[in-house]
């Protein structure tokens, strides 16, 4: 991670996902990555399903709505609504569901890791 004012950049695998806080607003506050990656893990599952049957893609969307708690502003619900064109087989409506359902992502948060949050200190050269 790099930090920089409100920004810090992850990377990983050669990638970077940039972040930001208001009032910048350069890039996703780090809250909003997360809750992204909700719906485009289950996209990716769909996609596949779709893929391995030949289905049509085009037209298939997944609408993802986060609920929040009133009390304390803490997510307490995420819908995903995956949506279709009206000419998507009606007979693949549930397993549509069932592979969303697959996401690694939502799989975790069902069953959350424990974490360990430390600091090391860096040995200079």
């Amino acid at each position: 991670m790099i930090f920089g004012g409100s920004r810090v950049d992850a990377h990983f695998r050669g990638h970077t996902i940039a972040t930001d806080q208001p009032p910048a607003d350069s890039a996703p506050m780090p809250f909003e990555v997360f809750l992204a990656s909700i719906g485009t893990c289950a996209g990716i599952y769909v996609l596949g399903f779709c893929r391995q049957r030949n289905l049509p893609t085009e037209g298939i969307r997944i609408v993802q709505r986060n609920h929040a708690n009133a009390t304390n502003g803490m997510v307490d619900e995420i819908e995903l609504e995956i949506q279709v064109p009206p000419t998507f087989p009606a007979q693949y409506y549930d397993a549509l569901v069932r592979s969303a359902e697959l996401c690694k992502v939502k799989k975790t948060l069902e069953n959350p890791p424990t974490f360990n949050v430390k600091t090391k200190v860096l040995e200079t050269a």
